[in-house]
């Protein structure tokens, strides 16, 4: 199974996904990069064809590195692994924010 797998025809790029961009993307990536998307400039005008990229160079390890816009052909971009899955998390109501009371005992948590 080929990890590196291009975007279908209409596939939009979400935040999180993680792109190796080569010089098929444009012609500014002589040495190919890994890119974490945090969302697409779709409000920039461009050529048709092309798209504005917000995101992170990322390391071998998949830290950031640098905070980057990229100006790129999406036929060109690979996609390394799916978008993460947006799951809510669970909260728990604490109740009302008090200043000054001590939750266990509802009195205050400094003695006067």
């Amino acid at each position: 199974m080929n990890p590196l797998v291009p975007p279908a025809a209409g596939d939009a790029f979400r935040a999180g996904d993680l792109l190796h961009v080569t010089r098929d993307a444009s012609v500014q990536f002589i040495h190919p990069i890994v890119f974490r998307v945090i969302r697409v400039r779709h409000e920039w005008q461009t050529y048709h064809g092309w798209l504005w990229l917000d995101g992170y160079q990322v390391d071998d390890r998949g830290e950031a590195v640098l905070r980057r816009t990229i100006f790129v052909r999406p036929a060109g971009l690979r996609r390394l692994t799916p978008a993460p899955s947006v799951t809510p998390k669970q909260r728990r109501n604490r109740g009302p924010v008090v200043s000054g009371v001590d939750r266990r005992t509802n009195g205050p948590k400094y003695p006067v």
